[in-house]
């Protein structure tokens, strides 16, 4: 029976709008489970990058609690979050952030520098596998400018899995890649979970959300639909694609 890695219970979020309140989440019950990639949906406005800020710490919920391996992130103090994020979380985004003074192969390793939970070599063997991995390894001393976005944003995989995180949290990270760039990054985050990783990915875009193994809809700040899908293989795709149409079209996607 798999485990939940990471729970969210009420979880509620709101903020100061033209003298009231502006509900974005309401009472949240959520299980992110071991080794699921799970993916969440929407429309624009639902409330989905809210939702993965709020479970992996980024934000804080204004109610309910969010436990990872048995701590409440809600009561957290800061520098415990930052130090779990740091140490537990990879976070890949829309828009990869990489450091524009640093090479590719420094974006990643800086991150495993700063973890401290291997050595200096440790970190540059591993930063170098991962970047073969990546196939970007030939251009691990480009600067992000000198290279293109597909290629940017495999180097900000790497460097959100460099440090061997128990959950790989992913906002829209095919959102700004064209679509061979984004089968690239995909297929990448596809061989990850198959190899173990936690996955949790908002995305808009339904070619993305086919490599989830759980999808959830999110509606007014709402879960309001729930689909189990087998392991993901790449020549039951249009087969998938069906099946997962089939029940966005039920929620009125």
């Amino acid at each position: 029976m798999k485990q939940a890695i990471l729970s969210a219970k009420g979880l509620c979020k709101s903020f100061a709008h033209n003298g009231g309140q502006l509900h974005i989440l309401s009472h949240i019950d959520f299980d992110l489970y071991e080794g699921d990639f799970t993916v969440i949906m929407g429309a624009s406005g639902s409330g989905k990058s809210t939702l993965l800020y709020a479970l992996s710490g980024m934000d804080r919920a204004t109610a309910g609690e969010v436990h990872y391996r048995g701590k409440n992130l809600v009561t957290m103090k800061e520098k415990d979050l930052a130090r779990l994020r740091c140490t537990e979380f990879g976070f890949i985004f829309q828009q990869m952030h990489l450091v524009s003074n640093l090479t590719l192969f420094e974006n990643v390793a800086v991150s495993g520098y700063l973890n401290k939970q291997k050595s200096a070599a440790q970190v540059r063997t591993y930063t170098n596998e991962l970047l073969e991995q990546m196939s970007v390894s030939h251009i691990k001393t480009h600067l992000p400018v000198q290279v293109s976005g597909g290629e940017q944003q495999r180097c900000a995989v790497a460097r959100a899995v460099v440090n061997s995180p128990s959950v790989l949290f992913a906002d829209e990270p095919t959102g700004a890649l064209n679509r061979r760039n984004t089968t690239e990054v995909l297929n990448l985050l596809t061989r990850l979970n198959q190899d173990g990783q936690s996955v949790l990915m908002v995305t808009h875009d339904l070619h993305a959300a086919l490599r989830a193994s759980r999808l959830l809809y999110l509606e007014d700040g709402k879960i309001i639909g729930e689909l189990t899908l087998s392991p993901y293989h790449a020549n039951e795709e249009k087969s998938r694609e069906t099946q997962v149409n089939a029940w966005l079209t039920s929620l009125k996607w």
